[in-house]
């Protein structure tokens, strides 16, 4: 997944993002911008669990979602 278009893609990436990890508030989805560390990190934070956990979803999400950022809309 390419997270340089990910982050051009935000706005219409967040309600994936969204969607998998409730906790994640509306201004730390602003704040993390579409960079991938500031997602792991806030995704460790928001969910009490280790950074090595937060890397294992980012990396499933990445693969479910692989076309998000560049595919057609849904």
């Amino acid at each position: 997944m390419n997270w340089n278009q990910i982050e051009g893609n935000w706005k219409r990436v967040q309600g994936a993002v969204r969607d998998q990890w409730e906790l994640l508030s509306d201004d730390r989805l602003e704040r993390i911008a579409g960079k991938r560390d500031q997602l792991v990190g806030n995704i460790q934070e928001s969910y009490g669990i280790e950074r090595e956990e937060a890397e294992r979803q980012v990396m499933a999400w990445e693969m479910r979602n692989a076309l998000l950022a560049t595919g057609p809309m849904k």
